[in-house]
């Protein structure tokens, strides 16, 4: 007989909470969650040496180099109604004795400049190399013209060179998305 009551009470106890968690539970509250993901990724790559900054074969200055990148911002253009803003991180090492720009234009497919970014870079040594970190945050309203590039013109720019030029640049970056999904 014990073990019945104790059958029962367990029964009591556990139709007790089941239906004490979903008594006044609104379901419709369903249509009211937000979502609101953050997604980091590797954006933009390069090394740099310092004897790409002149040419040898015409004992010429190389004061400009440029490069272009496609992108695809997490899988194409509907990304934009549902990301609300970025941040870009850039690290540059730089072991060149000389200060840097570096822009990032990036391009819709006519080649028409959507949105721009410039940083300055520090000199450094061999020894001692410079490092400069960059942050750019795009907020909703630039998110939208950002996600209309299909390339990133990367153009890093030097005052100066010489065949006698050492070192190198580095250039990591990242960026992480914040996303708002209904």
């Amino acid at each position: 007989m014990l073990l019945k009551k104790t059958k029962f009470c367990t029964l009591l106890v556990s139709l007790t909470v089941f239906v004490s968690c979903f008594e006044g539970t609104d379901f419709e509250q369903v249509n009211d969650v937000l979502l609101t993901p953050e997604i980091e990724l590797d954006l933009i790559y390069f090394t740099i040496d310092a004897s790409q900054f002149y040419n040898a074969t015409t004992n010429s200055e190389i004061l400009v180099l440029k490069d272009t990148t496609d992108l695809d911002f997490l899988g194409g253009r509907d990304i934009a109604t549902i990301l609300k803003k970025a941040d870009f991180l850039f690290q540059f090492t730089n072991s060149i004795p000389l200060e840097f720009n570096v822009s990032f234009d990036f391009l819709n497919g006519q080649n028409t400049s959507m949105y721009f970014m410039e940083a300055t870079v520090v000199s450094g040594t061999e020894n001692n190399p410079g490092i400069t970190n960059y942050i750019e945050e795009v907020g909703e309203q630039e998110i939208k013209d950002l996600t209309k590039g299909d390339k990133v013109v990367i153009t890093v720019a030097i005052p100066s060179s010489s065949q006698g030029l050492t070192g190198a640049l580095n250039l990591q970056s990242k960026t992480t998305y914040y996303l708002e999904i209904d």
